[in-house]
């Protein structure tokens, strides 16, 4: 009994103690109880929902109609090229024309009462090419634009005056009827 007063018999007595406090086996949550049957524990089918109606489609908006008033597209004198500021116009025209592509138009060439008769005649037709070159150019079928020269034949202005001449230098796309 000498030995149990010994200190360090008692050390060793109060770890064995401590250790095996420690180890006792901790207390587990319930464990899941086995499925032994699937068909006992699926749940029961539930009635299909009845089928929502369906929500009422509003039918989009008709397409604008294209608007074919086209302002005259202007040149300078004696000349064919096209003006930078007819540019917009013709774009317009363009975006106009491609919203139904089974409409025909008819390019209008003019010019004004200065040169010879058959060299306005030339010119207006060359005028009204150029016009239909930038259309096909912007995406419009070259089939659906015939070219028509006029000539100083249908002035909208009076050629006697500078004013009246520039108004008369144009090319008008008009509908085909």
């Amino acid at each position: 009994m000498k030995a149990l007063k010994t200190p360090f018999f008692t050390l060793i007595f109060a770890l064995a103690a401590i250790t095996v406090i420690s180890c006792k086996s901790k207390k587990l949550v319930q464990k899941p109880v086995p499925v032994e049957n699937e068909q006992t524990y699926a749940p029961k089918p539930q009635p299909a929902p009845a089928p929502k109606p369906a929500p009422k489609e509003t039918p989009p908006p008709p397409p604008a109609k294209p608007n074919y008033n086209f302002n005259n597209i202007q040149f300078e004198f004696n000349s064919a090229v096209l003006r930078t500021s007819s540019y917009q116009t013709l774009d317009l025209a363009a975006a106009e024309m491609k919203k139904d592509q089974t409409v025909k138009f008819v390019l209008n060439g003019n010019a004004s009462s200065e040169g010879t008769p058959e060299h306005n005649m030339e010119l207006s037709v060359e005028r009204a090419n150029s016009v239909k070159l930038y259309l096909v150019n912007s995406g419009i079928n070259g089939d659906n634009l015939t070219v028509k020269g006029y000539g100083e034949s249908k002035p909208i202005a009076d050629n006697s005056t500078e004013d009246g001449r520039v108004l008369n230098r144009r090319v008008e796309i008009k509908l085909n009827n």
